[in-house]
């Protein structure tokens, strides 16, 4: 199931709901607003990230040493959080909770921008997909609920007891903040950077939209974001269009470089079902 839809455009909108979850643990929110450069080179983040979620779905024997370097380089992330308690990047609870995001993201995404919800028996195959990204990144199954029958109540909890708003969740759908343009020399890079200042303001209230809409409800509310009935039905709308759109775009577009590679090595058809990938 996550080779069908790791890579797909479907998921990369999603991404920022997603990490607006982990960025709510106070832990989490403090490393990153400690240690990440997401503020002074938000482009370059966005682009290591979404090449480092590739490499854990569809690098093979890559996506081992990718796990490996992604705890050597939080390995010395550690400080305060905002609450004056002590983080470690690496502590076993934090780190799973950061992992555990992606299911309810991808079931969530599902329900706004798929033909239909998963169902049991497709939710219990990507969990079990998704555990197995964790072990890759060197996740312990005892730090994570083995089950979706499991899951549920740990996630909830997580929402109850920790996530809140902090700081790099109020930025993260602020529409007041400085974003640089892209980098890059080409023509249109340069054609770019003179219309950006009119590009940021449309581009942030997009990017807000998008991060609070595709988030799962109970998330959004445990966090306290504003979302109105009004922004719902614009939500649904929007979903009804990316159902109908992205599974008509030709794979160049549909899939992510990294993806489209992956897939066409193992002769994955586009049009292949979600339903018959799972009896495979």
């Amino acid at each position: 199931m996550l080779w069908h839809l790791a890579g797909e455009v479907r998921a990369v909108l999603a991404l920022p709901a997603a990490l607006a979850m982990q960025v709510a643990h106070p832990a989490v929110g403090a490393g990153v607003d400690d240690h990440s450069v997401f503020r002074t080179d938000p482009w370059g983040r966005a682009i290591r990230s979404v090449a480092s979620t590739q490499l854990w779905v569809y690098g093979g024997e890559a996506a081992l040493e990718e796990g490996r370097r992604l705890r050597r380089l939080h390995r010395h992330i550690n400080g305060t959080d905002a609450h004056g308690r002590p983080y470690r990047a690496l502590d076993p609870a934090t780190y799973a909770w950061v992992h555990a995001t992606g299911f309810p993201g991808y079931r969530y995404a599902q329900c706004v921008m798929g033909t239909r919800p998963f169902t049991e028996a497709e939710e219990r195959q990507l969990y079990a997909e998704w555990l197995c990204v964790g072990r890759v990144l060197g996740i312990d199954d005892r730090d994570m609920p083995q089950t979706v029958e499991e899951f549920w109540p740990y996630y909830r909890g997580v929402l109850r007891d920790e996530i809140e708003a902090t700081v790099v969740v109020r930025e993260l759908v602020s529409t007041d903040v400085d974003v640089p343009p892209p980098p890059g020399r080409a023509a249109w890079m340069r054609m770019l950077r003179l219309v950006w200042p009119a590009l940021v303001p449309p581009l942030l209230r997009a990017r807000r939209f998008l991060t609070i809409g595709l988030m799962p409800p109970d998330a959004r509310e445990a966090i306290g974001l504003e979302w109105t009935v009004r922004q719902e039905r614009a939500l649904r709308r929007f979903g009804r269009i990316v159902r109908v759109v992205v599974p008509l775009l030709p794979e160049r577009l549909r899939y992510l470089p990294y993806a489209r590679r992956a897939r066409r090595a193992h002769h994955v058809s586009p049009g292949s079902s979600l339903r018959s990938r799972s009896r495979r």
